[in-house]
């Protein structure tokens, strides 16, 4: 269904079908990247110079990240000169760098060196700039900030950092502020040893650090603060925001005591106000107004006034959303939508209306909403895609778009998309849009959504909401009786149509699913190869869809919250008595969940409206209750 077309003749010979003569070329690439990885040269080079493919740079990273070698040092340092920047660079100058400090080949080392965040690397830099003669003072500089810093660092920096000291360096306000990165974020491990560089009268400080690192509770422990010092200070605020989450009656009842207890900023109080207010009103808990009144206006984020908005929906105080939220600037649509609900409830509703109408010219959940609410047809404020045919052109003639197209076509998608990302990042925005466009006729759905969201095109409808996989979507939907518009909008919510996709939590495929749910639902083990090809994870997915919406007796907003959060969790958040969906909706505890359920909603209503479908999918809510 791609309404999209190439402005370009030559994009039909670009994407026609491989010849027999491509697949000799892909098989002369894939015997030469063999020959590389053997390691015999001679066979190497010739397999590399008689080579014509787009990946010959690939089979020269083969070779020269496994065999360095200072016989073939002009050859490396070309190849590091020619691909300087691209995802082939750093593999082959990581490999080449330790080779030539295990050779202490020094002013070859330096030469080839550039900035990295590999601590070993850059200690050798620094270490064989000062061996052979680098000013001391501009030296010794860089190494105070390789130093401070929260984690341990290798021992290859030891020799180092000896020397460091032995100019004097290590001050103790350096000290102190490894103490502190290593507190608040970084390694605890390191206190012991970071105590004994601290002057003697303040090792006690580390100590103290450390206590409240493991239980925030001792913050509030007011006869561990001896001395009122600033640093004393330091460590109460640390251990007080983080004491928040875990007690907050206990942190209420210390902050009151701690706050006139050390001479704090206003900035450092706005601080605690601040993280109070966001863990007080994520909770729901009663001094939650409180401490959002507290926090200066420039400090009160859209994070911070959603909470708020929350505290008062809870409570479906609608005085204290309008007197809250009108008159304030850039409000979110979600915000705005809400003030016009206020004013609906107070009889208001010329006022409602006049809100309403403008959220309802977004293509969005809440514009959806409110158009569902003021009876009018949805708008997708759709762009058509028009590309010009020399910009297309240079773009697909891009090396690094060949590369890219070629690892695709491969399988190696990883390398696929570092090689996108490369292409991307470096162009200008209209060849963003040009390589989106070629991207979604090879079917690279991911690509194309990620690419269009950098340059902000998001009314680009057809390329952003393709019917990727939609014969597969159509057949599995129907067998489990579902509608294709969830099924797909799922998916496109969930890996963004990547088949090869892979949560931190180990979900996977286009629609996600974990092992264990994938076993559950096809009443036997899927291994991980098969939950990765879309006809299997588009069939399980579909079932589990249609389990849910059973569990959950048809309704399919809790249904869509339970794929994201699990059925029984859904279930602890249902109230006793029973509120508006829409509301219900707005007051999901996690926000990833209401997060999740929104755009599921927004996506099924663009692909809904894309179909031809009549009507507004999210009028139901405004009918529907939950719990109760």
């Amino acid at each position: 269904m791609k309404k999209y077309l190439l402005s370009v003749a030559a994009a039909t010979l670009f994407f026609s079908f491989p010849s027999a003569n491509a697949k000799t070329d892909i098989d002369a690439f894939l015997d030469a990247e063999k020959q590389a990885r053997y390691g015999n040269y001679q066979n190497f080079k010739e397999a590399v110079d008689s080579l014509s493919h787009p990946l010959k740079p690939y089979v020269e990273k083969a070779y020269w990240e496994r065999y360095p070698s200072l016989a073939h040092q002009t050859e490396i340092e070309n190849f590091l000169t020619v691909y300087e920047h691209t995802p082939l660079e750093w593999p082959v100058r990581k490999a080449w760098l330790n080779y030539l400090k295990r050779r202490n080949q020094k002013a070859a080392f330096i030469k080839n060196y550039r900035e990295t965040s590999d601590s070993e690397l850059t200690c050798t830099h620094l270490t064989f700039q000062l061996d052979l003669g680098a000013p001391r003072k501009a030296i010794l500089n860089q190494v105070t900030d390789l130093w401070t810093v929260g984690e341990s660092q290798p021992s290859e920096c030891d020799g180092l950092f000896k020397r460091w000291r032995q100019n004097g360096y290590l001050t103790p306000d350096v000290v102190w502020q490894r103490v502190t990165l290593a507190a608040q974020g970084g390694s605890y491990r390191l206190l012991p040893y970071l105590k004994t560089l601290l002057p003697a009268k303040e090792r006690y400080l580390a100590d103290l650090y450390s206590k409240v690192r493991r239980d925030p509770s001792a913050a509030a422990g007011l006869y561990r603060y001896k001395r009122k010092t600033a640093k004393e200070g330091e460590i109460a605020l640390y251990g007080i925001k983080r004491l928040i989450w875990r007690d907050k009656e206990l942190a209420l009842k210390a902050w009151q005591k701690i706050e006139g207890l050390f001479d704090y900023t206003d900035d450092e109080k706005a601080d605690v106000y601040y993280t109070f207010a966001l863990s007080l009103a994520s909770s729901g808990h009663s001094q939650a107004s409180f401490y959002l009144n507290k926090v200066p206006k420039e400090r009160q984020d859209r994070k911070l006034m959603q909470w708020q908005l929350a505290n008062l929906l809870k409570t479906q105080d609608w005085e204290g959303i309008a007197a809250f939220f009108t008159g304030k600037e850039n409000l979110s649509l979600g915000q705005q939508y809400w003030l016009a609900y206020s004013y609906d409830k107070r009889a208001d509703h010329e006022k409602a209306k006049e809100i309403w109408t403008k959220v309802a010219a977004n293509r969005d959940y809440y514009g959806f909403l409110a158009a569902a609410r003021l009876g009018i047809p949805v708008d997708l404020n759709e762009l058509p895609v028009n590309v010009n045919q020399a910009l297309v052109t240079r773009v697909s003639n891009a090396p690094g778009f060949k590369r890219a197209k070629a690892l695709y076509e491969l399988e190696r998608f990883t390398a696929a998309r570092r090689e996108w990302n490369y292409l991307t990042d470096t162009s200008a925005d209209d060849e963003k849009l040009a390589a989106s466009v070629l991207a979604a006729e090879l079917d690279w759905f991911d690509s194309t959504i990620f690419t269009l969201a950098k340059i902000k095109a998001w009314d680009y409808v057809d390329l952003r909401f393709p019917f990727a996989f939609q014969e597969m979507f159509e057949r599995y939907s129907n067998r489990s009786k579902i509608d294709l518009t969830w099924s797909i909008a799922i998916a496109r919510r969930e890996s963004s149509f990547a088949p090869d996709a892979r949560s931190h939590a180990n979900a996977r495929g286009l629609m996600q699913l974990l092992p264990s749910t994938a076993k559950y639902i096809n009443k036997g083990t899927v291994s991980n190869r098969r939950l990765y090809q879309p006809k299997t994870n588009i069939r399980l997915g579909t079932r589990y869809l249609q389990y849910l919406k059973k569990k959950n007796h048809g309704n399919e907003v809790l249904a869509t919250a339970s794929y994201n959060a699990g059925y029984h969790r859904i279930k602890r958040w249902l109230p006793e008595e029973a509120m508006p969906a829409e509301l219900w909706v707005e007051l999901i505890p996690y926000r990833e969940t209401r997060d999740y359920v929104k755009n599921v909603f927004a996506y099924r209503q663009v692909y809904h409206t894309r179909l031809g479908r009549e009507g507004n999918l999210l009028a139901p809510l405004l009918e529907m209750t939950m719990g109760g």
